[in-house]
């Protein structure tokens, strides 16, 4: 036995082939890494928040297991809903019995369904948009502009919301990431409830596009960051597929072949969790040899694929990881 916790103990004594073992491997090698000093980046695809990843990941922020994040929008926002509106969410086992009507019937109760979980719009997204528009308005008549995580992070460090808190606020990935004030990426975050409410406040003039900073600029920051940080290499730990994990790493080919900073290294650890099947054209469904043809990773880069349901993979690696 290990001096880690039960959960490490059943999964490192029961996991031994196939997808179980990779994922022992995959956290024995993220644990490598962290141990030599690497920094790590967590990228967040898929509906995590809403499946409450932050149980787990927020403690791994706190540990400093996480130095840098990549999500959508959607679980930007979304964990904060969770934060706040947690008892009026509806949960539906049934969820795959449910006819068109039964669809229609959420829908006039103002539930949005995500798989199972129905998350209640005007306990949750109405909530928080008066204190995003509030900020967003203030900075355009201040000419000032803010990344989305920013306004997220300024939101949440204010207390303006500690009266709402439904759940501990410990379990907040959000929360913990806004109070370690790691870097967080969101690309393409106008694909999101919160970047919608952005865009009608645009619309009717109350604020203006240029008081939310661009995916563009996200890249920039993130460049400027890798360049500051990849001199014991850093890992990545993604969690589904998409705009979370193709945007961020993509940032060490721009500055390879677009910079000409040759010197950049690449990925040193990569892991992703899907179900995804594998196919030709899909970036998600790509086995990670594949990314050593675009100049993310090399041929010696650890690299792991577990194909399986990432909200059961992801928080017992996360366990692993933290000793329990």
């Amino acid at each position: 036995m290990s001096n880690k916790g039960p959960v490490s103990d059943f999964i490192t004594h029961h996991f031994r082939h196939f997808n179980a073992a990779s994922l022992v491997d995959a956290a024995k090698a993220y644990e490598d890494q962290l141990n030599s000093g690497a920094k790590m980046m967590i990228t967040l695809a898929g509906a995590m928040s809403s499946g409450e990843l932050g149980l787990s990941l927020a403690e791994m922020i706190r540990q400093d297991k996480v130095h840098i994040i990549t999500c959508t929008g959607a679980n930007l926002e979304e964990d904060v809903f969770n934060l706040v509106a947690h008892d009026y969410y509806k949960r539906i086992p049934n969820y795959r019995d449910l006819s068109p009507e039964d669809e229609q019937e959420l829908l006039d109760q103002h539930f949005n369904r995500v798989t199972d979980t129905c998350i209640p719009e005007e306990e949750a997204m109405r909530r928080i948009e008066d204190h995003l528009v509030k900020r967003w308005v203030k900075a355009t008549e201040k000419g000032e502009r803010h990344f989305p995580h920013e306004y997220f992070y300024d939101l949440l460090l204010s207390s303006d919301l500690e009266d709402d808190y439904q759940i501990d606020p410990k379990d907040s990935w959000l929360l913990a990431a806004a109070e370690k004030n790691i870097p967080i990426i969101v690309p393409g975050w106008e694909d999101s409830t919160c970047g919608n409410f952005f865009a009608s406040h645009c619309i009717q003039g109350q604020t203006q596009p240029s008081a939310v900073k661009s995916g563009i600029e996200y890249m920039m920051f993130l460049a400027d960051w890798y360049k500051n940080n990849s001199q014991n290499g850093v890992g990545f730990f993604q969690i589904g597929g998409g705009i979370a994990g193709d945007f961020p790493i993509c940032v060490v080919p721009m500055m390879e072949q677009d910079l000409g900073m040759t010197d950049t290294p690449l990925w040193s650890y990569f892991c992703q969790i899907s179900d995804s099947t594998t196919s030709y054209g899909s970036y998600s469904g790509a086995v990670p040899n594949e990314k050593i043809t675009w100049g993310k990773l090399g041929i010696d880069t650890p690299k792991f694929i577990i194909e399986s349901d990432a909200t059961i993979v992801a928080p017992l690696i996360f366990a692993y990881l933290l000793g329990w």
